[in-house]
């Protein structure tokens, strides 16, 4: 009888260990992947093991400002309701934002725009709609862009913001963000959309960002192939006048 005794408190301690053992691992489960049928929220941040932000999905006062290696920079956040992107150093490197409102006039402005950042600088593929009140553009453009690290841009401006003497101040920021060696900072290189005077356009771009080939089809639907040079004069076109 003893020994019977004996067995069966080590069968139930063998069974509440085995149980306890099962609970832990259905609370971990459930800690480590939980399912929601519907859930409000007003930012969330995707991060790697490491802490580092991989996308921030927000609304506007709460969406995040420009981020560089970890580190805030450029201005506060606040102003781009949508999802940001980030690359593996935690650097920003495009996103998606999105706004539209009917202003207390019966106006209104609507905007849509996804764009990627070309390795610590800024937009080098953008496909964006913005209308304003009618004056509608919606077009993919892709642009050239220096190599100079957008962060350190950044914090020459905002030193040379410091400079009380006017004069000095915007010479040095046409000196920082001017062209070096003749090669701007940025200059669209292609672009394909519709602009403002509803034509369909494709624009092919030197290296300056001058427009040298133009395919368009206008509002009324008359297509031309002009050819210009580097002051934007066209030296020829199909059909001919």
């Amino acid at each position: 009888m003893t020994s019977d005794l004996r067995l069966l408190k080590v069968y139930a301690l063998i069974m509440t260990l085995f149980a306890g053992t099962l609970s832990i691992a259905a609370f971990r489960q459930a800690a480590q992947k939980t399912k929601f049928t519907e859930i409000d929220v007003e930012r969330i941040n995707i991060v790697e093991p490491d802490g580092k932000l991989r996308m921030v999905i927000s609304n506007r006062p709460r969406s995040i400002g420009p981020i560089y290696k970890g580190k805030p920079f450029g201005y506060a956040g606040g102003t781009r309701p949508g999802i940001i992107f980030f690359n593996d150093e935690g650097t920003e490197n495009g996103g998606l934002t999105f706004t539209g409102r009917r202003r207390d006039d019966g106006s209104y402005s609507s905007s849509v725009g996804m764009s990627f950042d070309q390795f610590n600088q800024d937009e080098t593929l953008t496909l964006r709609y913005s209308d304003e009140n009618g004056r509608k553009t919606t077009g993919i453009n892709i642009a050239e862009r220096d190599e100079r690290d957008i962060y350190d841009l950044i914090v020459q401006r905002d030193s040379i913001n410091k400079i009380a003497d006017s004069v000095t101040r915007t010479a040095a920021l046409q000196r920082l963000f001017g062209p070096r060696n003749g090669v701007p900072l940025a200059a669209s290189r292609v672009y394909l959309g519709r602009d403002r005077s509803r034509s369909a356009v494709l624009n092919l771009s030197d290296p300056s960002g001058r427009t040298r080939l133009r395919l368009r089809v206008d509002s009324l639907g008359n297509a031309s192939l002009e050819f210009l040079d580097e002051k934007g004069v066209v030296t020829a076109r199909l059909p001919g006048p």
